[in-house]
């Protein structure tokens, strides 16, 4: 099995409705091991848009990193993504940050996500459930990332959050 750590966003309609039915819908192929809060963070880039939600949960799987890719834009294009511009407002954002502790590049998949170090809406969430995870890269601790990075204000805790452990079937 091989644990891979995602994040998943949302600025557009329900936003905790879209993440939870994303959760819903990975679960079915993977299993869901831990979810940090949620998160509402501003918009990085284009920044004339709707404030996200946002998460990060630890998987494990049998899927390889390019089956795990592919699942996460079927899960993206089933409930309504459609291809836009960088940083634009999406319905949902799936973005795989690590599978174990491999390092790829191909056309498609960079792993680990290429920007994580430089988003706090990424390093904030993840270092709730998974603070001593050392980036592959970059040899630091995801603790020491998310306290290094630049932006940290623009991220509060959702007060909305909901339960997971309908999600999974058990408590996290």
């Amino acid at each position: 099995m091989t644990t891979a750590y995602l994040c998943l966003g949302s600025n557009l309609g329900e936003r905790e409705e879209n993440i939870r039915q994303a959760l819903t819908l990975l679960s079915a192929k993977v299993n869901l091991e831990d979810v940090s809060s949620v998160y509402e963070t501003e918009p990085v880039g284009h920044k004339e848009q709707p404030l996200f939600l946002n998460l990060v949960c630890r998987i494990t799987t049998n899927l390889l990193a390019a089956e795990l890719l592919r699942l996460a834009k079927e899960v993206e294009t089933g409930m309504g993504r459609l291809p836009s511009f960088p940083n634009a407002s999406r319905i949902i954002d799936i973005d795989i940050l690590f599978y174990n502790n491999k390092i790829m590049s191909s056309q498609n998949l960079t792993i680990p996500h290429p920007r994580l170090q430089d988003r706090a809406f990424v390093l904030v969430p993840l270092a709730e459930i998974a603070p001593d995870l050392v980036h592959p890269r970059l040899g630091k601790s995801i603790a020491q990332l998310a306290n290094d990075v630049e932006g940290r204000k623009g991220i509060r805790k959702f007060e909305g959050g909901f339960d997971v452990s309908a999600i999974c079937g058990r408590a996290l």
